[in-house]
């Protein structure tokens, strides 16, 4: 199995979806989808990434202590 997105898979969903959703609102599905893709990616490069040095027992007393 080379892969799921060939070329003729892409063509097939986009017939299947044209069909279903029709031409006028394809492309606001597809501006959609691409804002939301775009916001995903927005939001996982601001998340700070966790040092790989702190532990499971420092990251439960610091979750402690911010709690009491």
């Amino acid at each position: 199995m080379e892969g799921l997105f060939q070329p003729m898979h892409l063509l097939v969903i986009f017939i299947i979806a044209l069909f279903i959703f029709g031409p006028k609102r394809l492309p606001e599905l597809g501006k959609g989808l691409g804002d939301g893709i775009r916001a995903l990616k927005e939001g996982l490069r601001e998340q700070p990434a966790a040092p790989a040095s702190t532990t499971a027992a420092e990251k439960e007393k610091s979750t402690t202590e911010v709690k009491s």
